[in-house]
């Protein structure tokens, strides 16, 4: 850890963790955004993959087009700005979607029938539409949060998709794990807000520990620095 990143933790723990859209501040744990594909597609490893690669491929590009076409739409009158900026958003994650299917159709072939009308809903997923009504992101910041926010989302996907195929069917990727299912409901709707429940409560108490980690790290690490700079200063 360098000492300019342990500085930043002390001075503001929160708002370093709010930049970690993987662990710390995984959108999906943390405010419970984009559950549907969650708790209906995910019942499998090979769905949470299949996801995952949608994913992929809409949201930092539908995340840069939507920053492009939003400036033509400034935030300058907020309430009137709204209708149009969220069309923007849905319209550019439309575009994209039109592109990344047919590369999504040659990867999986019909498996990607299994996923239904979820699929093309993901243009109109909070994950891909929620900046619409706020600051206007530039370039960097749509590219480098989109592919953070991209990544804890996939993870979380591809996490729940082998643990809910564990618990329903006793395999994971087809391969048998144990000797039999342990929750069969976990296939179904119902069970996958319970499943994801849990495993968000894991999560949140994983990185809370996480969190604490890194401030005490950070604090021994300046404590250190200073006390060099006090012996060097004798």
């Amino acid at each position: 850890m360098r000492k300019a990143t342990a500085e930043l933790i002390l001075k503001d723990p929160d708002r370093f963790a709010h930049h970690d859209r993987v662990f710390l501040n995984n959108p999906v744990v943390m405010q419970g955004m984009g559950l549907a594909p969650l708790v209906v597609l995910a019942t499998t490893a090979h769905n949470g993959v299949m996801l995952a690669a949608a994913v992929t491929l809409l949201l930092v590009p539908s995340r840069v087009l939507a920053c492009l076409l939003s400036r033509l739409v400034p935030l300058h009158d907020e309430q009137k700005k709204l209708l149009p900026r969220a069309l923007v958003y849905s319209l550019s994650a439309s575009v994209v979607y039109l592109v990344a299917y047919p590369i999504l159709n040659a990867v999986f072939g019909t498996s990607l029938l299994t996923l239904g009308i979820y699929l093309p809903l993901l243009v109109v997923e909070p994950l891909l539409t929620y900046r619409f009504g706020r600051v206007q992101e530039t370039l960097h910041k749509a590219v480098s949060k989109g592919l953070r926010i991209t990544v804890g989302y996939a993870l979380l996907l591809m996490l729940l998709g082998c643990v809910r195929e564990w618990l329903a069917l006793g395999t994971v990727f087809g391969t048998p794990v144990g000797h039999r299912a342990v929750l069969p409901m976990a296939g179904m709707p119902a069970g996958g807000f319970i499943v994801l429940g849990v495993l968000c409560a894991v999560w949140r108490a994983l990185a809370a520990r996480r969190k604490a980690y890194l401030v005490r790290e950070a604090r021994s690490l300046v404590d250190v620095h200073a006390q060099k700079e006090a012996d060097g200063e004798q």
